[in-house]
């Protein structure tokens, strides 16, 4: 990274920052979920109150996506903060389509973050919640036959019985946060909550993030904005029903690098 801008020093005008890579412990600093998050209620404490953050890419023109996939419009940088965010998070949270478009796989433990987890009383590895309502999912993948953590599926309580009980089977926890065939946002976010898993990461896709930005429950948004433009017609970041007043949210910090800007907004009243 070249340079980090905390919100205060927006318009400072000194020399800038060495042309470095930011370490990941620097990155992880940056990135922290608040300090008074608690992820253990087995330690005789409240679950905690839930802390749900989104990390997703932007073109220029505004395409979440190329060819159907993120990776194209991101870059090595970006891939470290994904990486770091995950490291940082109790849960991942992503819907099917995201899932299967995107080839997801269990969240792995890494070393880097090890000391760190363990300091926060999280497990070696972040969870991943999968929402879905439908159910279409191949529960032959590795990401539910062999998860460090077993992953979690989110679904209502209208989903087919036969596909609940092979999620099951394949070892995954099925999480009933909806009264009928589609998933609350809100219910998902405090179900998840309950489970200690309070410190939350959703990648989308952008129809889940839409949803999450209609419940109102989206605390806040790391958003890496690509130099780069694909024009054509590939998803905003949310997507789904707008919102009847625009929520406003406030720039965290910035930082920088060969033309990438990685932002993180928070909602101000969080």
């Amino acid at each position: 990274m070249r340079s980090l801008f905390p919100v205060t020093d927006l318009t400072t005008t000194g020399p800038a920052a060495p042309d470095r890579e930011w370490s990941l412990d620097e990155l992880a600093e940056a990135y922290a979920y608040p300090a008074e998050l608690t992820a253990d209620p087995s330690a005789g404490l409240a679950a905690g109150t839930p802390w749900l953050r989104a990390n997703m890419v932007s073109t220029l023109d505004g395409a979440a996506q190329h060819d159907g996939r993120s990776q194209p419009i991101s870059c090595a940088a970006d891939m470290r903060i994904f990486g770091t965010l995950r490291g940082l998070a109790d849960v991942v949270i992503a819907g099917a389509e995201t899932v299967r478009l995107e080839g997801y796989r269990p969240a792995r433990a890494r070393e880097a973050f090890a000391a760190r987890r363990a300091a926060a009383g999280q497990g070696p590895a972040p969870a991943v919640a999968v929402v879905t309502g439908s159910m279409d999912l191949d529960f032959s993948l590795p990401l539910f036959t062999e998860p460090l953590v077993p992953t979690l599926v989110l679904t209502g309580a209208g989903a087919p019985a036969d596909r609940i009980a092979a999620a099951r089977k394949a070892g995954a926890e099925v999480v009933i946060a909806g009264d009928g065939a589609r998933v609350d946002p809100a219910r998902a976010v405090r179900e998840l909550a309950g489970r200690g898993l309070t410190r939350q990461l959703t990648e989308g896709g952008p129809r889940l993030l839409g949803q999450f930005v209609a419940a109102g429950v989206l605390d806040e948004l790391c958003l890496t904005i690509s130099p780069m433009l694909t024009a054509g017609d590939a998803q905003r970041i949310a997507g789904g029903p707008g919102v009847a007043v625009p929520e406003r949210f406030f720039l965290a910090s910035l930082l920088e690098e060969a033309g990438f800007l990685f932002t993180r907004y928070r909602r101000t009243d969080s």
